[in-house]
């Protein structure tokens, strides 16, 4: 070992060769809009990236840092298991140094399988079928037996086994023990459809009566019963023998020759019911979603109660409670059920769900029960849900990665969080939290800000240290990191009331509220305390009320904000009329498409076991269109050039000159009003956050005819910087006549209200009652609530 020398001349062991990868080092990362960024990132500390939306902090931590890591933790794999998983890329950076295994818990919605649960998501609906398995009475069977998702079944049959050099055939017969309620095969629900929503009796097939999205005249859907020769196509359907009507909508599936080519026919309704509804609602496109509520009533299954278990699962009990019971129990509840069993035979399973119902309460998500749906969970239940695994492992020098995990939280839950973050780095893991609260920054051992702007205005580090030094360094982030609204002096007088009596959506206990109409107002209180519940089960859908929220915007990699907004419509006629040609050629997903990667930019190449390749495609160099289209012109701009502007860019582009289309203007300005003047045109919207998702969304709606405006949350992933440019919006909106609703916690918002509606005191069934009504004033006055006890310290009061 080699030796160094103190003063006193007493040898000390030279530091370990071990000891000396201390850092994550990142040079030249070229990643989306990141701009040869280089940041060493110290391990084992807790560091937080700030910067406006766009400024490329996820293009950092997640698309750099975390995507490398698990690349390189998939190639220790053969190239055999490597073919049964995803495709990562190398990210676009020289050198990545002193990567740790990278844990990722970003705000991506749950699964939205109707039979995904938060028990099912989080392995505690196992452990509690293997507990009653075993301690419940009368006994049942296996765990299977008290699942949900495995039906019962019995069957008979002859096998052939090999016995003494001779095949003998034996009889063997099976059961299986399944807790799926057979009335609604588990889903907790069952269908009723009406009729006449999927067809025009008076008329014929060949007449177009079929009214079902997708089963028009031609299309293969259709010409599976117009050309099945069970009924003639001619004749209206209200003429149809009962046998006809039977094959028409209930036949079993049944093989057949249906023009020239072997088809599987099946009833009409059954169909309906395979394609369509055994999907998520939330997880249809909106046509089809349209149809669905028009056509299908959805109501609890009688048989089972909602449960969606078998009678003989809820009628196994330990001390009087089923396991229908106990996943319908808020889990906080279910903790202390649990933490009374005393059953040395089963100790270390009761242990481990101790664990993991001790951890959801930690984790504020206690007013949660087991049998919610994982896909009605919001972005930030989902990602604490996630981060419950993560809680009591035994894992160390982990590098975990946060989206955002104060997404959707209340400040008095925000520090519990932080002793979350703050105790996963003393565990010894390196800790990378993408964030915006100033909470959260001011935990942060280490810092780094990008910017200075957002797109291609950003993708710079502006700053890197300590929050002390950010705050003297007077970057953007620096400026606003002390920022506080102030309450107004004088708040806007409402023109009217909508009325809510007896709300009992969820957890709230018959609130009886007047929302004002006219003025903004705020809904706010702890998470679980029943807002969403109130604005959304209460606030009638229909005419006049538009409600944006974050929910995820369905779409491919070919879908970007102008094809979402419809700014591609104008911007194809004004270059149609531009050149005498038809709009068509300038939709890369139509006639103007690259013929070498039919316009999506780039070839995929298929290498079977290994990893697939992506490469810009040579013919087009990415820019998806034929060469011939891009020799014409509009204000001396290709399409592919337009659609690779921002909208700052693009709003001055058509706004005057040769380029002026005043219906793209308008689109344009909408999307500036949101601060989303960074994004790029043909940005995929795959690649957009959820705040960004929801903004896109508000600028679309914002030409509505709508008088109510309901917003879920529109801070979410908005930087300290562009809540002040939101709250100018919102009280543009108040101010052309609109009466704009907002779920919120940012104490900003708060702040800025005309009226103020805190939910509480608690969450889950400690919460579900108004706790104050009235000003930002009133509420900071009276400091009766957590809400008006943390808006005062906001506001300095």
């Amino acid at each position: 070992m080699s030796m160094t020398t103190r003063t006193d001349d007493a040898p000390v062991p030279a530091p370990h060769a071990a000891d000396s990868h201390e850092l994550i080092r990142v040079h030249g990362a070229r990643e989306n809009n990141l701009r040869n960024v280089t940041v060493e990132i110290p391990k084992r500390r807790l560091t937080v990236f700030t910067g406006v939306s766009g400024s490329g902090k996820s293009s950092l931590v997640f698309d750099t840092i975390a995507a490398e890591s698990r690349r390189l933790i998939n190639e220790t794999y053969s190239a055999f298991v490597q073919g049964f998983m995803p495709t990562l890329a190398r990210p676009d950076v020289d050198v990545l140094d002193g990567l740790t295994t990278a844990i990722i818990v970003d705000q991506q919605r749950m699964g939205a399988d109707p039979r995904s649960t938060v028990g099912t998501a989080t392995d505690a609906n196992a452990m509690l079928r293997i507990l009653f398995s075993r301690l419940g009475t009368p006994h049942i069977g296996s765990p299977k037996a008290f699942s949900f998702n495995v039906a019962s079944m019995s069957g008979a049959g002859a096998v052939t086994v090999e016995r003494g050099g001779k095949q003998v055939k034996e009889r063997r017969a099976f059961t299986v023990t399944g807790g799926m309620c057979p009335r609604c095969e588990g889903r907790g629900t069952v269908t009723d459809i009406d009729l006449t929503q999927l067809y025009d009796a008076d008329k014929s097939l060949d007449e177009g009566a079929l009214t079902i999205p997708g089963y028009k005249p031609g299309g293969w859907n259709h010409r599976l019963y117009s050309e099945s020769g069970l009924y003639a196509p001619d004749k209206p359907i209200r003429t149809f023998t009962q046998a006809q009507l039977d094959d028409f909508l209930y036949r079993e599936p049944t093989r057949m020759k249906i023009a020239g080519i072997n088809m599987t026919y099946e009833g009409l309704v059954p169909r309906i019911q395979k394609s369509m509804l055994a999907k998520d609602r939330e997880a249809m496109q909106p046509h089809i979603r349209e149809f669905v509520d028009r056509a299908v009533t959805f109501t609890t299954c009688p048989d089972c109660a909602g449960t969606r278990l078998s009678e003989a699962a809820r009628s196994s009990k330990i001390k009087g409670i089923s396991i229908a019971d106990a996943c319908a129990m808020q889990i906080s509840d279910l903790a202390e059920w649990v933490r009374e069993l005393d059953e040395p035979s089963v100790a270390p399973l009761l242990a481990s769900l101790r664990d993991t119902l001790d951890s959801f309460v930690e984790i504020g998500l206690g007013y949660l029960s087991l049998d919610r749906p994982a896909g009605t969970l919001s972005g930030g239940e989902a990602q604490r849900t996630k981060m419950i695994r993560h809680l009591g492992s035994s894992l160390t020098d982990v590098t975990y990665v946060f989206d955002e995990p104060t997404a959707g939280l209340h400040p008095h839950d925000i520090r519990r969080m932080n002793d979350l973050l703050l105790r996963l780095r003393d565990k010894g893991n390196t800790v990378l939290v993408v964030e915006h609260k100033p909470e959260v920054i001011a935990i942060a051992d280490h810092v780094v800000d990008l910017g200075p702007g957002a797109g291609t205005a950003g993708g710079t580090v502006c700053f890197e240290g300590t929050v002390a030094g950010l705050r003297a360094a007077r970057t953007l982030t620096g400026r606003h990191l002390d920022d506080r609204a102030a309450l107004k002096d004088r708040v806007r007088e409402p023109s009217g009331a909508l009325e809510i009596r007896g709300a009992t959506t969820h957890n709230l206990k018959g609130v009886d509220v007047d929302l004002p109409l006219g003025v903004l107002t705020v809904v706010t209180g702890v998470a679980g305390s029943g807002k969403s519940s109130l604005v959304h089960g209460s606030v009638p859908a229909g005419a006049g009320v538009v409600f944006v929220d974050q929910s995820p915007i369905r779409g491919s990699r070919r879908s970007n904000p102008a094809t979402y907004t419809g700014l591609l419509e104008p911007v194809r006629k004004a270059f149609a009329k531009a050149n005498g040609v038809k709009p068509a050629l300038f939709s890369a997903n139509s006639e103007g498409a690259c013929p070498a990667c039919n316009g999506a930019g780039v070839v995929y190449t298929d290498l079977a076991i290994m990893a697939g390749v992506a490469t810009t495609c040579e013919e087009c160099e990415g820019r998806r269109f034929d060469a011939s289209v891009l020799e014409y012109r509009l204000g001396g701009r290709d399409i592919s050039e337009v659609l690779a502007m921002t909208v700052e860019q693009a709003e001055e582009f058509f706004g005057s000159g040769e380029g002026r289309t005043p219906a793209a203007h308008r689109v344009l300005r909408n999307l500036a009003d949101v601060g989303l003047g960074y994004l790029t045109l043909g940005q995929p919207l795959t690649t957009l956050s959820g705040g960004e998702r929801q903004r896109l969304k508000l600028a679309t709606h914002m030409t509505d005819k709508g008088g109510i405006y309901v917003l879920d949350e529109p801070t979410t992933g908005l930087h300290l910087a562009d809540v002040e440019q939101l709250l100018g919006l919102l009280d543009r909106l108040v101010d052309a006549g609109k009466s704009v609703i907002v779920i919120e916690h940012h104490q900003a918002v708060m702040a800025h209200a005309d009226w103020i509606i805190d939910l509480g005191p608690g969450a889950g069934h400690d919460g579900g009652r108004i706790v104050f009504e009235g000003t930002p004033a009133q509420l900071v006055a009276a400091r009766s609530t957590i809400t008006g006890e943390h808006l005062a310290e906001y506001v300095g009061r």
